[in-house]
């Protein structure tokens, strides 16, 4: 999938479905500490809120859901909380690898992978491969993922071939930034939803969400559902997206 070129300018356009949703799933610790419950606790019930919403986005006509799973920056936090996470992880891909194979889900891992542990790792690429030639949704999972390290990765790349006489430094635009970054190929988000009421993007694809429509949900990602998920759509389906310029144009 690319990029179109050009986005067809109407007046007063009512938006399709968005094709891509990108989530921030934030709140489970939130949600957990409300319920006097452990936070892993509310990290597994946002598991089950994440498989709810991955069917939902199906149905909805939803052609790209992109969640942030893991951050580069969430290494920080406690290691008994790091392993409770992994361990999450691994169960998911176990669990529910299957089912999303059989109904056509796609699977695409971005972030960086030097460093991971060897068994989440092999888990990552095996449900890639495993969901390669799928035709269905098309599920981008964000793991170790930063968008600044991103952009500087995509940077980095660009130097080294110039340096090596590759690629005229002169001619580096959008385009080639675009072609270097873990999304390459995937159209920018149309949608981009973060739970917990919190309003702040957290380093999330920073590059691709230039002209995104963002909704704030106020619920914690355990509560979140297809009911909101759909609120979230029908809120950018009242929106008008001009992309810098001063006439509505319509959704991709």
């Amino acid at each position: 999938m690319s990029v179109p070129d050009k986005i067809p300018a109407t007046t007063g356009a009512t938006l399709d479905a968005p094709a891509h949703v990108a989530i921030i799933m934030d709140g489970n610790g939130r949600w957990a500490a409300a319920r006097g419950l452990p936070r892993k606790e509310g990290h597994r019930r946002g598991v089950e809120a994440l498989r709810k919403t991955v069917r939902a986005a199906g149905e909805l006509g939803v052609k790209i859901l992109t969640i942030y799973s893991f951050s580069a920056e969430n290494w920080s936090r406690p290691a008994d909380e790091i392993n409770d996470l992994m361990g999450l992880l691994k169960w998911f891909v176990r669990k529910d690898l299957a089912e999303l194979h059989e109904n056509g889900v796609r699977i695409q891992v971005i972030g960086e992978r030097e460093g991971l542990e060897p068994e989440v790792l092999s888990l990552l690429n095996e449900a890639e491969e495993l969901t390669r030639k799928n035709g269905g949704t098309v599920l981008v999972v964000a793991f170790n993922y930063g968008g600044r390290q991103e952009i500087a990765r995509a940077a980095r790349e660009l130097a080294t071939d110039a340096a090596a006489g590759k690629i005229d430094p002169r001619k580096i635009g959008p385009d080639e930034i675009e072609s270097r970054l873990y999304t390459a190929g995937l159209p920018a988000p149309d949608l981009v939803i973060r739970t917990s009421g919190e309003q702040r993007i957290s380093n999330f694809l920073l590059w691709q969400a230039a002209y995104a429509e963002f909704v704030f949900a106020p619920i914690n990602w355990p509560d979140f559902d297809r009911a909101a998920l759909e609120d979230a759509i029908n809120e950018y389906r009242r929106r008008e997206r001009r992309f810098g310029g001063v006439t509505a144009r319509a959704g991709a």
